[in-house]
């Protein structure tokens, strides 16, 4: 049985770690290579760092702190933010990640999905999906895919730029289509319940992972270690990626894991 990864996530602006609730309201969490020593210390499987103004910002990766922060890594680092071309994939991947995320650039260039994991492997693809909810009644007629969560029906509306721009794309229909295009895993973030730490969008991860076949990144949510449980088993996610829990102190990695294990959740100890 494959292990199931806990993955810390370094969410920067301005060369610092944030963190903040929807998405908005950033507030400094540290130093990113700090941070991102003591995860790896700590028996984090792998390490998100996601540049979250680049694309709204109009610029690219800041590639000099991605090479810092691998530099002191010897786990899988994924990179993500500001990525618009395989010329900046190859530029983030010879700066020592060893996959890239793209949204905001795959949702307006899909050809890009397949001409990187052309290129490079899916293996190193990661199409990041920024979700909100979108309420409707149960009988109103859309072409989107609409599921029963435990708020009423929902389709779930695609949004790039960081969580600034709604697409009125089907993230579901769009997650089936990355997944065709070559992507080899998915992270799956939700504005709705991002550092709301009330628990990782269930219905969401469920219906996802009933639909595609590669490994699913449950994002946004954690703030108890059943939140992480539950992403894991009931949402059927192959991977938790948190932030809060593990900046502000609240959890270590080992701590997570330890539980996980304990509630018979294959992981790395």
């Amino acid at each position: 049985m494959l292990t199931k990864r806990i993955i810390p996530c370094l969410d920067v602006k301005q060369g610092r770690v944030v963190k903040g609730v929807g998405f908005k309201e950033l507030k400094d969490a540290g130093d990113p290579v700090e941070l991102a020593l003591k995860y790896c210390e700590q028996g984090a499987d792998e390490l998100v760092f996601l540049d979250v103004t680049a694309s709204y910002e109009g610029r690219g990766t800041l590639v000099s702190l991605v090479e810092r922060v691998a530099d002191v890594l010897y786990i899988p680092f994924t990179v993500g933010g500001g990525i618009r071309s395989i010329d900046d994939i190859r530029r983030i991947l010879q700066a020592g990640a060893d996959k890239i995320s793209i949204n905001t650039a795959a949702v307006q260039n899909p050809s890009l999905v397949k001409e990187a994991s052309e290129v490079f492997g899916s293996q190193c693809i990661v199409t990041s999906i920024d979700v909100k909810r979108v309420y409707v009644d149960e009988q109103q007629s859309t072409d989107k895919t609409v599921a029963e969560t435990e708020n009423g029906y929902c389709w779930w509306d695609v949004y790039i730029y960081g969580g600034r721009q709604s697409t009125n794309m089907d993230a579901l229909k769009w997650a089936e289509r990355a997944v065709k295009l070559g992507a080899g895993e998915l992270l799956v973030s939700s504005l709705d319940f991002d550092g709301t730490k009330q628990g990782y969008d269930l219905a969401l991860l469920k219906e996802l992972s009933r639909r595609v076949s590669v490994p699913i990144i449950a994002s946004s949510g954690a703030g108890d270690l059943d939140h992480i449980l539950n992403a894991l088993t009931i949402g059927g996610a192959d991977a938790a990626l948190a932030a809060s829990i593990f900046h502000y102190g609240q959890y270590t990695v080992r701590e997570v894991k330890q539980y996980l294990a304990k509630h018979g959740v294959p992981v790395r100890l």
